[in-house]
């Protein structure tokens, strides 16, 4: 098991894993942090906040060492934290070879999923990068990296089939406003993480057509039957669909302003074309990835996904947004 005076790498330097810096160095953890661009580095350096994300957020870089190679990054870290957007992950794993990873504990804190493959990135990793499920974990919501910036109680739901290693790494992400649960759900907290983003989509797209929240409320119930519908159907173990890793993170997406994905479907809702709203996100909604992900995989398994293909249809077939919701209203309950 990864131990408290390990040192911890970081792979990501957005608003997650800023807000995950805040919390481990706050814990006095030391952080071996690839940041993408060297300014970044001298800024955060010089100035002790993320110059792009969180700014407001003060880091402790006493505990911080900061790498520009994640291969680097990661040479003297026990554990790894995945904190970038999916489809850039391939392109970051060109750096890192299977061997490197080698005796690495591997967590995902990326709420998307690998476009080219049609997989979890727990699964990226165990197919093509030979890490063992039992030494991989997943971190998942109901949580905004927001909150966590103004000290706001939050959950987190560590997730892994290895209780010992969730524990572990419970503690090191437990603070004073963040609370954890353990999860041994890991390829269903990861599936529901990424269609909770495809359901936010949706309700964003219905708020932008002015579609209010007594209809919210229906669109929402009826989404996560949908979640649980897709995660029995690709991975049936034992699960409470109602639990905050499921439900929570359902909710908090789909209603807070916070939500890029609720943001990203309300531009299209609002008239925007799919790839103006696209250019105008500042951050990177999953949620349009995902749709066609989770669309192709449903091909295989058949489960009764309206929502999914309402906004699939939107997103890629140039559906009208206001008659494709219209349709979806009647096959809701």
């Amino acid at each position: 098991m990864p131990e408290k005076n390990k040192t911890i790498a970081v792979i990501g330097d957005g608003s997650w894993a800023t807000a995950l810096i805040k919390i481990l160095t706050e814990n006095k953890l030391t952080v071996n942090w690839y940041v993408r661009k060297k300014d970044s580095i001298e800024f955060i350096k010089k100035h002790k906040n993320n110059p792009d994300y969180l700014s407001n957020v003060i880091l402790d870089i006493s505990k911080i060492n900061f790498f520009n190679n994640p291969a680097e990054a990661i040479k003297n870290s026990k554990m790894i934290i995945f904190v970038v957007p999916s489809e850039f992950l391939p392109g970051i794993m060109k750096t890192i070879t299977a061997e490197q990873l080698q005796d690495k504990f591997v967590v995902s804190a990326i709420k998307g999923i690998i476009e080219e493959k049609n997989i979890t990135i727990c699964s990226y990793f165990n197919d093509f990068f030979d890490v063992p499920v039992q030494k991989m974990c997943v971190i998942s919501g109901p949580c905004h990296s927001e909150e966590v910036a103004l000290n706001k109680l939050s959950y987190l739901t560590i997730a892994s089939q290895n209780e010992k290693l969730a524990k572990a790494i419970a503690i090191y992400f437990t603070r004073p406003y963040i609370k954890t649960i353990i999860s041994d759900d890991i390829f269903g907290t990861e599936y529901a993480t990424v269609l909770k983003n495809i359901m936010s989509l949706g309700a964003g797209i219905c708020n932008g057509l002015d579609y209010g929240d007594n209809f919210q409320a229906v669109l929402v119930s009826n989404a996560i039957r949908e979640i649980k519908r897709f995660t029995k159907a690709v991975h049936p173990i034992s699960r409470d669909i109602n639990e905050s890793a499921y439900l929570g993170d359902l909710l908090v997406t789909s209603y807070s302003e916070f939500s890029r994905n609720r943001t990203f479907g309300k531009l299209i809702g609002k008239g925007m074309s799919v790839s103006q709203a696209l250019k105008s996100m500042k951050m990177i909604a999953e949620g349009y990835h995902a749709t066609r992900c989770i669309y192709e995989i449903n091909k295989e398994i058949s489960a009764e996904m309206p929502i999914t293909e309402a906004v699939y249809r939107i997103l890629f077939e140039k559906a009208n947004p206001a008659k494709e919701i219209e349709k979806l209203t009647e096959k809701l309950r």
